[in-house]
C-alpha cells in the first residue's frame, strides 16, 4: 500500500521517516518548493528519543503524486486543510482512504466534504515532535496512534492494514470504533495545554509548577468536558482534568505545537481548539468564559507579532 503524507511539519516528517524506514512505499507532499528541495537533498533528519539519523523520504510538490496512494495522511495545520486536500478531490481512487491526524475539531468534516464519509478516517496520535528547521525534527516522545472510520463500523480490514503499517514502523497503533470520541479526547488535552504554553512560553510540564496556570488549565478543561457531556460524547478517559495533567507530566519537556507556532510567528490552531469549544458551548448556553478568554489572548498574540517590547 502506497502512503502519501500531506504536510512536512513535525508530525508529517516524523511519520514519513518512520514509515519509509520500515520499507513502506511513501511520498511526502509539500506545497513549498524551496522546503521540498531541502528535504529532497538532505532527507528528513531526526533526533531525540528514537536516536539521530537521516532518512531519505521521497518528496514532491505535485499533489498528483499522491493520487494513487491507498492511504493519505493529512498532517497540515487545521486552517490549511482545505487548501492541502482540494487538489486531491476527484483524483484519488475509490479504494483510497484519507486519514486526519490533526489537532482540533472540524477536520473530519472538511475531509468528508471533499472525499465523502466512506473514504474519510479520523485519528489521534500521542507522538511528540518539534520542527527544528526544514525537514529537521526532534522526536520528543513515543505514544499510541488511534484511528477509526468516519462511518462507524466500516473499513475494518483497511483500518487493520493501516494499523499494521504503523506498528511495523515501530509506531503502536490500534483501531477505535468511535471517531468522535477520539477527536474530542485529544481536543480536550489540547484545550488544557496548548494555549497556556503559547501565552506563557512554558513547556508542558511547567504549567503544573505554577498555581495560576494549573488552575486555568483545570477550568478550561472543565468547560470542555462539560460541553462533551452536553453533546453526549464519551471520552476515552474518566477524569478529563486528571488526564490532561497526566499528559502534561508525561510530556514535561515538550514545546507544545501552539507555542512552536507563536515562537515562529505563525498562525496558531486556536480557532479549532479553544475557539471551537467556546463557540459550540455558547450555542448551547454553557459558560465558556475561560476558553473564550484564552482564545482572545492567543489571537491577540498572533495579531501583535513584532509589536511588543
Amino acid at each position: 500500500m502506497k502512503i502519501a503524507v500531506v504536510g512536512p511539519g513535525a508530525m508529517g516528517c516524523l511519520l514519513s521517516a518512520f514509515l519509509t524506514e520500515s520499507g513502506q512505499d511513501v511520498v511526502l507532499v509539500d506545497h513549498q518548493a524551496d522546503r521540498a528541495e531541502i528535504i529532497g537533498r538532505d532527507g528528513v533528519r531526526l533526533e531525540g528519543v528514537s536516536g539521530e539519523r537521516r532518512v531519505r523520504v521521497p518528496v514532491t510538490v505535485d499533489p498528483g503524486r499522491a493520487a494513487d496512494a491507498g492511504l493519505i495522511l493529512v498532517c497540515v495545520k487545521a486552517h490549511q486543510t482545505e487548501d492541502a486536500v482540494r487538489p486531491l478531490a476527484g483524483r484519488i481512487g475509490p479504494e483510497a482512504r484519507v486519514l486526519t491526524l490533526q489537532n482540533g475539531v472540524g477536520n473530519v468534516e472538511t475531509l468528508t466534504r471533499f472525499f465523502g464519509p466512506e473514504r474519510t478516517w479520523g485519528g489521534i496520535t500521542a507522538l511528540g515532535a518539534t520542527v527544528l528547521g526544514p525537514g529537521r525534527v526532534r522526536h520528543a516522545g513515543m505514544g499510541d496512534t488511534l484511528i477509526g472510520a468516519a462511518v462507524a463500523g466500516s473499513d475494518g480490514d483497511r483500518l487493520a492494514e493501516a494499523a499494521e503499517a504503523f506498528s511495523l514502523a515501530g509506531l503502536p497503533a490500534r483501531i477505535e470504533a468511535d471517531v468522535e470520541t477520539l477527536i474530542w479526547s485529544k481536543l480536550i488535552i489540547n484545550v488544557g495545554i496548548n494555549p497556556l504554553t503559547a501565552i506563557t512560553r512554558l513547556r508542558n510540564g511547567q504549567l503544573l509548577d505554577f498555581p495560576g496556570t494549573e488552575r486555568i488549565m483545570e477550568e478550561a478543561v472543565g468547560e470542555a468536558a462539560a460541553l462533551a457531556a452536553a453533546l453526549n460524547i464519551t471520552l476515552v478517559y474518566p477524569d478529563a482534568v486528571a488526564r490532561v495533567k497526566e499528559v502534561a507530566r508525561a510530556t514535561a519537556g515538550n514545546v507544545a505545537s501552539m507555542l512552536q507556532d507563536v515562537l515562529a510567528r505563525n498562525r496558531t490552531e486556536i480557532d479549532y481548539i479553544n475557539g471551537a469549544v467556546a463557540a459550540r458551548g455558547r450555542e448551547l448556553g454553557l459558560d465558556m468564559t475561560v476558553n473564550r478568554t484564552l482564545t482572545r489572548l492567543v489571537k491577540t498574540i498572533e495579531a501583535s507579532y513584532g509589536q511588543g517590547v
